[in-house]
């Protein structure tokens, strides 16, 4: 079995592409590198079978090319995280949409099993418990925070729709608030902002009163979820919720952070203003109802918002921590130099 994955070398990608690697599969990663790392995947990319491809999802010849060699696809290439959504609406919706196009559409094309990555912003503002058919409570248009969740809507009504016009082996996924070693905190991750701001003993910033709640899932178990998924006939044609049904409060999970670094650092409140700029709609509580991935596939996360904690502490306190720097999303993405995927050395 061969398969794609778009945002291989970004924080999901890169822990699915070690999973498939220990399957014995072969692998194709493509990344432009504009918020993934090649550093996520310089383990991988000696091995026989992994090829990496510096490209951009949006390239409609490169996809093709690459979804004409698989039989699976996982589309994760995505711009995220609430601060550069704010910051670059324009083009990272730009970006999101284009890029769910040819992807959805290459798969079609091609009989290529696809899981598209989607989120739980979709929901928009509800604090209910969230199932897959719950309504959709968004925010004016005009408001730059819900063009992330939009641009993923689109994508899921266009898998949706080639399923349902042509058949295609489509499966959307619903990520909630996925964390874990190698997530960068740079675009509005909290838990790795958190950690990070702990250790360099600065104050740990908490936007708002710090009492809006989250349910956060250990990139382990999402991964679990989506090797299952892909594999299940009868996951086929419906979206599935990916989320850790134990919330907690942002509060909570600062002074968690605080302790299990044993850091110095004070909490200090933000307003969503100065962090976000006038108008900005923060949402109270989001939280996941599983019970449709549960009763087909049995799934249920197995690590806790502490061992996820735990896990980003060791990688941050690792040797040569990684740089972050904000990604060019208005440059031309590279592409490989042939229709041939290349493996790019370590």
């Amino acid at each position: 079995m061969k398969y794609l994955i778009t945002g291989g070398a970004g924080f999901i990608g890169s822990h699915l592409a070690d999973r498939l690697v220990d399957k014995g599969s072969e692998i194709y990663l493509l990344d432009d590198l504009s918020t993934g790392r090649l550093e996520n995947v310089e383990h991988l990319l000696d091995l026989s079978g992994v090829s990496f491809v510096e490209g951009c999802a949006t390239d409609a010849d490169l996809v093709g090319e690459l979804m004409s060699e698989v039989d699976r696809c996982v589309h994760l290439a995505s711009a995220v995280g609430v601060q550069l959504i704010v910051d670059r609406p324009l083009e990272s919706m730009l970006r999101n949409t284009r890029g769910m196009e040819v992807v959805t559409e290459a798969a079609a094309r091609e009989d290529v099993r696809l899981v598209l990555a989607s989120t739980s912003e979709i929901y928009g503002k509800s604090s209910a418990a969230l199932h897959e058919d719950s309504d959709r409570v968004l925010g004016s248009p005009s408001k730059a925070r819900w063009t992330y969740a939009n641009a993923k809507v689109h994508g899921e009504m266009l898998a949706f729709g080639y399923h349902k016009a042509a058949g295609a082996e489509n499966i959307v996924v619903r990520f909630f608030n996925t964390v874990g070693p190698r997530q960068t905190g740079m675009y509005g991750m909290v838990v790795p902002r958190f950690v990070r701001q702990a250790l360099r003993g600065e104050d740990i910033t908490v936007y708002g009163d710090g009492m809006q709640s989250r349910c956060f899932t250990h990139v382990a178990d999402s991964a679990d979820a989506l090797l299952s998924l892909m594999d299940c006939d009868d996951a086929i044609g419906l979206p599935f919720n990916i989320g850790c049904p134990t919330e907690v409060t942002i509060q909570e999970l600062a002074a968690r952070v605080v302790q299990m670094t044993d850091s110095d650092s004070r909490i200090r409140h933000v307003p969503y203003e100065e962090a976000y700029g006038e108008g900005f709609e923060e949402l109270g509580r989001r939280k996941p109802n599983t019970s449709r991935i549960e009763n087909l596939i049995g799934w249920r996360p197995r690590h806790s918002v502490e061992t996820a904690i735990a896990d980003i502490i060791a990688y941050e306190r690792a040797p040569e921590p990684a740089l972050e720097t904000a990604p060019d999303l208005a440059a031309p993405p590279a592409r490989a130099p042939s229709a041939t995927p290349q493996t790019v050395p370590a």
